[in-house]
């Protein structure tokens, strides 16, 4: 809300950032928030704490993530289509369509590392039994196993990230995570069945 007194933005930029004189807790966004403060003491740049942060957050572990599974000859494009069939569970067989709606990309970006992940044999495409038209993806056991040892060795790098906080501190961060996203995803639902999508 951008229509609170200038006194309301100003008690609101304070609660999420150190005080003066006490800067051990400071980050890159309270550095950014302080020197827009100056140059535009108007604009509540409350969005940045939280939306920066998860900007932030995301660029900060990215190469940790990417370097994990390049140890695993993956990119990161390939690793999510092999966990999308893994965690589909047995047969671990989809269509191309269910794989490109999850992962939320196109159909010609997955079909690139279909490519990729076909020839080295981590999966193998297939015509379906009920349509000899239609392609079918299966995930081969090496791609299985590849999927489930890449995973367990990101989730435990990715753990180690999560040291700052104490556990009651994970839960509560959890939750307003998911509270915000469920929120956003809902919107932006509402958003497209209004506009025919």
């Amino acid at each position: 809300m951008m229509n609170g007194t200038e006194g309301d933005r100003d008690r609101r930029g304070d609660e999420d950032r150190p005080r003066e004189g006490d800067r051990s807790a400071d980050d890159h966004v309270d550095r950014l928030r302080r020197q827009w403060a100056v140059e535009l003491p108007d604009l509540d740049t409350e969005p940045m704490a939280i939306l920066g942060r998860a900007f932030r957050l995301s660029n900060l572990v990215r190469p940790s993530i990417e370097a994990t599974f390049a140890d695993f000859g993956l990119d990161r494009g390939e690793f999510d289509v092999i966990a999308t069939l893994r965690r589909s569970g047995t047969p671990y067989l989809m269509t191309p369509t269910e794989i490109y709606s999850a992962l939320m990309i196109s159909s010609g970006g997955l079909t690139h590392r279909l490519d990729r992940l076909e020839k080295a044999g981590l999966i193998r495409r297939e015509k379906s039994p009920r349509d000899g038209r239609s392609v079918l993806v299966a995930l081969s056991e090496a791609g299985a196993a590849l999927a489930e040892k890449a995973f367990r060795t990101d989730m435990t790098s990715e753990a180690s990230f999560l040291h700052p906080l104490d556990g009651n501190e994970r839960e509560a961060l959890a939750a307003l995570l998911r509270k915000l996203i469920a929120g956003i995803e809902n919107e932006q639902a509402r958003g497209e069945d209004e506009n025919g999508g």
